[in-house]
């Protein structure tokens, strides 16, 4: 067997996931796979996707990657919808760099806070974190449309 193929337990491994999250991903089409046999292999460029991580380090170049996340509270479920709405739209704007910017958000509605993860490269997260300030900050309007909410 090639060794750039992983089987669904060697990337569950890996990952550190239930064998069985790994199937669902191939299944739901998150994580390309093929099937041989009655199994199914992972590509490494595949699961360099799926993880976000480049596929195959390049001599001479270094890759950063920054995480970040930003909690925000006192917002609301439609401000929160609009602003991951916004956020989306920023994170696929075309950007200098090949580097992919990941953005997810959650919204609790119990606590009426929103967390947004960010990953991606320090000028393409530091962009995001600073539109979230922009976008939050005095004069905006995005958070004084809470009766949206009610």
């Amino acid at each position: 067997m090639r060794s750039d193929l992983y089987s669904v337990e060697q990337v569950a491994e890996l990952l550190g996931l239930h064998v069985r999250t790994v199937r669902n991903y191939v299944r739901d089409g998150r994580l390309k796979a093929v099937k041989i046999g009655k199994q199914y292999r992972i590509t490494q460029a595949d699961l360099a996707a799926l993880t976000g991580e480049p596929a195959a380090a390049v001599p001479g170049r270094r890759h950063v990657e920054v995480s970040s996340i930003v909690q925000i509270d006192g917002i609301g479920a439609a401000a929160a919808s609009r602003l991951s709405t916004l956020l989306t739209a920023g994170a696929q704007a075309p950007r200098d760099s090949p580097e992919p910017l990941r953005i997810q958000t959650i919204h609790d509605e119990g606590r009426y806070r929103m967390k947004i993860v960010i990953l991606g490269g320090p000028a393409a997260t530091a962009d995001i974190v600073r539109l979230v300030g922009d976008l939050l900050g005095p004069g905006n309007g995005l958070l004084d449309k809470e009766e949206d909410d009610e």
